[in-house]
């Protein structure tokens, strides 16, 4: 193959002719089997059916293997250091799972699946005699470039982007390079990239990423998070805590049932995932397949590429133009905002219990809460999910808002705003593992707990001005509100009160038995309720 004619100087022309070694299986990196398979839908052998869209095991091995290449560069201390952005720098290790398939590495990766798997499935048409089916070899070799794409692999991409200055051209000159060496490919070299446009690729690439990292990182941290609370629920569905509205002593309720609404609302957002396409174009210049069209008229173009892009494991739109407008996007990151502020609420409830004393926080060897105060135990991993989730939203929120708006055909103000999908979901991810965090070293002060329910004797008047209106007491609350608004009351100046009241003796014997910690209606029950009505074994997922 000769250099593309822009590449023409005689170094960029040796590097492109030097002679490339066929690909082949590596060994297994030391450590990456220790990763549990995944289900995956997007991640197919290359020489599948290309109308194929069966569920299949597929190891995301290649994701292992390019994060511990990364843990193991020579200086990576002085990267982190130096980054810019505090999760590329400070909290790496909380995010680094993301980096397969949001950092550059990952984005060129996806580009060189997109192409290769479009080669193959040129080969299975018959109109497209030119590029005749390959044999089992040549598939495996096709199949061995993409399973195999490692970081050195995409740094060549990168050398030749620097001659090019346009990215996915870039991919296409070195699959043409790297692929010379197998005798059937190389000789259909003009078909990578048939037909397409640079957005063809892209689109398909970012939501491969997009459904890949939302599936085995985003979702399941999600999933972790509403067990822990839903724990808390549980273990603690007994508890009487007394309630607060607009900042006063309400009608008690338990630590439980409070928890219990928190993972109520998160898991009817979290199903909702499940309703997200993501959804994929691969449809030419303007979205009509022109060129497509022109060079082979006798194929039912918007048919073969459905079933292409479909073969991917994403949805299929028909009705775009250079792009695909994005607005499942906007869809899939307003259900993040939403489970995020959720998060938030519960994050500064948290807080707020905390600085009452509800909760003890356990303390941890050798850390330090204030630099001048010894004695600070802070609730810092509540405080650090809250504001991870205000920059998350904040960058979550202007994507949903900018992606689906383009000038007509296109213009290309979404190409570096699609760069930041995984900043957006990196802050949430480091929130979610903070509120696991915070959560794990909580210990409930059932002395506080007991105190507070002891001094606001008053909440029973609710429960005693309900029982009079039912036995006919003439203006029960306003007798109840003579007592005790802005007064002391006691357990003691309620019993009197009770013992005044016209009642059925077993009725005020009842109520005479009630005290703040036992007037909790059925807030236990539906605490313990929480586990029939959430279901959490089978998680959340992007189908």
């Amino acid at each position: 193959m000769s250099a593309p004619p822009s590449l023409k100087p005689p170094a960029t022309a040796a590097f492109l002719a030097a002679p490339r070694v066929a690909a082949a299986p590596r060994a297994a990196v030391p450590g990456a089997t220790t990763q549990p398979p995944r289900r995956l839908r997007c991640s197919a052998a290359a020489g599948a059916g290309a109308g194929d869209y069966v569920e299949m095991s597929a190891p995301l091995d290649w994701a292992a293997r390019s994060v511990e290449a990364l843990e193991q560069a020579t200086d990576l201390d002085t990267f982190c250091m130096m980054a810019l952005s505090p999760l590329d720098g400070r909290y790496f290790r909380s995010v680094k799972d993301l980096m397969p398939f949001f950092s550059e590495f990952g984005l060129i990766r996806y580009r060189v699946l997109v192409e290769v798997k479009w080669l193959l499935k040129l080969s299975q048409i018959p109109e497209v005699k030119e590029v005749p089916p390959f044999s089992e070899e040549a598939q495996l070799f096709l199949d061995a470039v993409i399973h195999d794409f490692s970081i050195d692999d995409a740094k060549e991409v990168k050398q030749i982007e620097k001659i090019t200055n346009h990215d996915v051209k870039a991919v296409e000159y070195y699959l043409k390079q790297k692929c010379r060496s197998n005798p059937e490919v190389e000789k259909v070299l003009e078909f990578f990239h048939f037909g397409c446009t640079s957005e063809d690729i892209n689109n398909l690439s970012y939501g491969l990423a997009l459904k890949e990292a939302v599936n085995t990182v985003m979702l399941p941290v999600m999933r972790d998070v509403c067990i822990a609370i839903r724990t808390l629920a549980t273990e603690n569905a007994h508890v009487p805590l007394l309630s607060r509205t607009h900042g006063q002593p309400a009608s008690p309720t338990t630590l439980g049932k409070e928890m219990a609404n928190f993972v109520a609302r998160l898991y009817d957002i979290g199903k909702s995932f499940s309703d997200v396409k993501i959804l994929g174009k691969f449809s030419g210049a303007v979205g009509n397949y022109n060129a497509d069209v022109v060079a082979y008229p006798e194929i039912d173009w918007p048919k073969m590429t459905e079933e292409f892009v479909r073969s991917l494991g994403l949805q299929f739109n028909p009705y775009v133009t250079q792009i695909e407008p994005h607005d499942y996007i906007a869809k899939l990151f307003n259900l993040f905002v939403q489970f995020n502020i959720v998060l938030t609420d519960f994050d500064r409830d948290m807080w707020a219990y905390i600085s009452e004393g509800y909760f003890k926080q356990i303390p941890k060897a050798g850390e330090v809460g204030s630099s001048t105060m010894p004695h600070k135990i802070n609730p810092i991993n509540f405080e650090n999910s809250e504001g991870n989730f205000s920059v998350s939203n904040g960058l979550l929120h202007t994507l949903s808002m900018k992606l689906p708006i383009s000038r007509l055909q296109r213009d290309l103000t979404d190409s570096t705003v699609l760069r930041n999908l995984g900043v957006g979901l990196g802050h949430s991810l480091l929130a979610y593992k903070a509120t696991i965090q915070g959560i794990q070293k909580l210990q409930v002060n059932r002395v506080r707990l007991d105190e507070d329910l002891d001094q606001t004797w008053e909440v029973l008047a609710e429960a005693i001005q309900t029982v009079m209106r039912r036995y006919g007491i003439p203006e029960p609350y306003e007798k109840l509100k003579e007592m005790t608004r802005g007064q002391a009351v006691t357990k003691e100046s309620i019993r009197r009160f009770i013992e005044s009241l016209d009642l059925p003796e077993d009725v005020r014997s009842s109520l005479l038995e009630l005290t703040p910690h036992t007037y909790i209606g059925e807030a236990e029950k539906l605490a313990r309720d929480i586990v029939n009505v959430v279901d959490l074994e089978s998680g959340f997922k992007i189908e």
